[in-house]
């Protein structure tokens, strides 16, 4: 042993020199290197030096500023964002924001991120992105039409039986097109009832009144096996200004359904076409009524108003007899629901759209409905059982942690965001915005997002500013919470991932905040404060 080693006591600086002090007044330093073993020298006589200690706290004070300087930079927000969530009277503690690039590093911007917020309609990107992965770009749905009964000179002894998978859209036009490949193969009556088959997705009681007390409008619809047209009326409004007389042309026009309309085109200016016209919906799900009454500009020209008038069976069948009588076919019976049986013959098929081609459609105009379709399809594909809110969810759960994604705060009640109780962070929305980016579906999913300025949810808005073209934003929207979530390409050619949630009962003022983040990001690479 060497002379007072058992007396060292090593003190560890990033200089990495040590010291030690023995009795008997003699110094020795250690020194060490990549170039040999520790050498020791007797320093009795040298000249005092400061104390190591005193220089690591230095040091390690330092370390601890550093670190809070960049929480504190990470943690704020833009001072645009502040002042125009100042203006709209919102507390930063209502408000969530991530920024990162695509490409990784540490978080441009983390403000409130790791909190549980309402995402509103942002909740689509996670349940786009999984079933684009989980079922593929290429998946499609298929609607059936069974015959159950003997076929003879185009009289069917039987029932006909209509079998849905889920598909998101299946439009007027699908359906018409299939009821008129059943006309082609040469059935023309139909001597029992139209029997549907929902049984694709579990039944369960669905309240349309539910959300918002709006039970007629057409985003509230609830998911169905069969869903046909979003079951929905879409009333045409048709002025002319000669006649100062507007049309009201209701499509389609299910059985079930009394129609009339007395509405005048009115001189001035367009503003609100709605402010002058009377509607009264009327309905008890099997039957229902619809009547106008008042005036509107014709300067509006040709506008739209869409209502769900009847329940699903009721419309399904509605629809069929307005459109089989319309092709020259006969319905002896009523409608029913039931299954498939063994020995019913399949007479024709209808397939949708893509999936990428419905994802398309969902983010961009921000469908409820479809996405409450989609998100159930994932339950019923994955693990074939009937599709069920829970088991959807159950699905994305073990999809995420596949991915190593763990977000405990995660709550999908329906997939759309038309919802009180879903959750997620805005931070673990970005980690799955950053996941999105390195997968192979990143083509499709970010296709499908409104281009800022051009198309969608984000077409009327930033179109005089720089930013436009350049960004594809996910919008949300509810009565408290106004959110987006998706890419921006800034200017200097780096694509950045953007989240900011705002869940307060002023959200609907939030818009400038949006913006004045967004053009942020595109304007300063998300990298400068100022």
């Amino acid at each position: 042993m060497r002379p007072c080693a058992e007396k060292f006591k090593w003190h560890a600086t990033p200089l990495q020199i040590w010291s030690a002090r023995c009795t008997g007044g003699a110094t020795r330093r250690r020194h060490t290197s990549d170039a040999g073993p520790f050498q020791y020298h007797d320093s009795v006589n040298a000249p005092a030096r400061p104390a190591m200690p005193f220089l690591i706290f230095i040091l390690r004070a330092l370390f601890v500023l550093l670190l809070l300087a960049k929480a504190a930079y990470a943690q704020s927000l833009p001072p645009a964002v502040e002042l125009a969530l100042k203006r709209a009277q919102i507390p930063l503690s209502s408000v969530a924001g991530y920024v990162q690039d695509v490409d990784g590093g540490r978080p441009h911007l983390a403000h409130n991120a790791e909190q549980a917020m309402n995402p509103a309609s942002t909740m689509k990107l996670l349940t786009t992105y999984a079933a684009l992965e989980l079922l593929g770009p290429a998946y499609t749905w298929k609607t059936e039409a069974y015959a159950a009964g003997k076929l003879e000179s185009g009289v069917l002894q039987g029932s006909l039986i209509l079998k849905g998978y889920g598909d998101p859209k299946l439009t007027l036009e699908n359906f018409w097109l299939l009821l008129r490949r059943l006309r082609a193969l040469g059935l023309r009556d139909i001597r029992g009832d139209l029997v549907l088959d929902r049984s694709y997705f579990e039944a369960a009681e669905y309240d349309p009144a539910k959300f918002d007390a709006e039970p007629l409008r057409a985003y509230n619809v609830g998911p169905d096996a069969l869903l046909l047209n979003f079951k929905a009326v879409r009333f045409q409004f048709v002025p002319d200004a000669d006649r100062k007389a507007v049309t009201v042309i209701p499509e389609p026009k299910p059985a079930g359904l009394e129609f009339a309309a007395a509405v005048r085109a009115s001189d001035g200016a367009c503003g609100d076409w709605r402010a002058g016209i009377k509607a009264d919906f009327q309905s008890n799900g099997g039957s229902a009524k619809a009547s106008f009454a008042g005036s509107m500009p014709a300067s509006c020209g040709e506008r739209y108003w869409n209502a769900s008038l009847l329940a699903q069976p009721n419309y399904v069948y509605g629809v069929f007899r307005q459109l089989w009588e319309e092709s020259g076919g006969t319905l002896s019976g009523g409608w029913k629901d039931g299954a498939v049986p063994a020995d019913a013959k399949l007479l024709a098929t209808s397939a949708s759209a893509s999936n990428a081609e419905l994802v398309r459609d969902i983010n961009k105009f921000s469908n409820n409905v479809m996405a409450r379709q989609l998100f159930l399809t994932l339950g019923a594909e994955v693990l074939k059982l009937p599709g069920r809110s829970d088991r959807s969810a159950q699905v994305v759960q073990s999809w995420l942690a596949e991915k190593k994604l763990d977000f405990p705060e995660l709550v999908m009640e329906n997939g759309a965001g038309l919802s009180r109780q879903e959750r997620i962070s805005a931070e673990h929305m970005g980690k799955l915005l950053l996941e999105a980016w390195r997968s192979a579906v990143m083509p499709e999913l970010m296709s499908s997002l409104p281009l800022v300025a051009y198309d969608g949810t984000m077409r009327r808005r930033l179109r005089f500013e720089s930013i436009a073209g350049q960004a594809h934003i996910k919008t949300g929207s509810l009565s408290d919470a106004r959110t987006l979530a998706g890419y921006v390409l800034d200017n200097r050619g780096q694509r950045h991932v953007v989240v900011l949630f705002i869940n307060h009962a002023n959200a609907a003022a939030a818009q400038p905040a949006q913006d004045a983040l967004l053009q942020w990001v595109y304007q300063r690479g998300g990298g400068r404060r100022n």
